[in-house]
C-alpha cells in the first residue's frame, strides 16, 4: 500500500512532502525512526545552504559524502523533544527507493515519556508549500499530524 502511494504521489510531482515514521521500540529502549524525502527536494534545499549551485547529492565531489550532507541537514531541521529535553539525533545511515531517500535515525536510551515535541522544518526553507507528515507509534494507536512552514512542530502526548 505505502509502495503504491510513492509511486502515485511521483506522478504528481513536485509535490512537496516528506513523511517521518517515529516508533518506540520498548526491547532495546530507543526511538526508531525512518523519514522519506524526494531526493531532488532534499538536494535543492542542500545547494541552497552550502551554497554549492552545482551540487549533486547522489554523487558529490571535492571530499563530499552524501551521507554526511543529509546526516547534517536533518540534524538541523528534524528535533525531537521528550519531557522538555531535546534529543540526540543518532544517523544510521540511508537508501534510495523511488526517487526519495530513506533515511534512519535512532534516539538511544529512551524511557517511558509523557510528552513528544517533534519540530520538522525539513525542505521548509526552500519550499513555501512543504508538508512534513508525522506519524508516532507510542503506547497507544499511531498518532499523525502535518507540518509546515508556518506550523513547523507539534507536541504529542501520551
Amino acid at each position: 500500500m505505502l509502495s503504491f502511494l510513492y509511486s502515485f504521489i511521483l506522478l504528481f510531482h513536485p509535490l512537496h512532502i516528506s513523511v517521518t515514521e517515529i516508533e518506540y521500540n520498548e526491547k532495546v529502549q530507543a526511538l526508531q525512526i525512518i523519514s522519506r524525502i524526494f531526493v531532488d527536494d532534499l538536494e535543492t534545499a542542500i545547494r541552497a545552504k552550502t551554497k554549492l549551485p552545482e551540487l549533486d547529492i547522489l554523487n558529490p565531489k571535492n571530499g563530499l559524502e552524501t551521507k554526511t550532507l543529509v546526516a547534517d541537514y536533518l540534524k538541523e531541521h528534524l528535533k525531537i523533544i521528550l519531557d522538555g529535553m531535546e534529543q540526540q539525533l543518532n544517523f544510521l545511515g540511508y537508501e534510495e527507493e523511488n526517487f526519495a531517500f530513506v533515511c534512519y535515525i535512532e534516539i538511544e536510551n529512551v524511557r517511558a515519556f509523557k510528552a513528544m515535541e517533534v519540530i520538522n522544518t525539513v525542505i521548509t526553507e526552500t519550499y513555501d508549500d512543504q508538508s512534513n507528515l508525522v506519524h508516532v507509534t507510542y503506547k497507544s494507536p499511531v498518532k499523525s499530524v502535518r507540518l509546515m512552514r508556518d506550523k513547523p512542530s507539534h507536541r504529542f502526548t501520551f
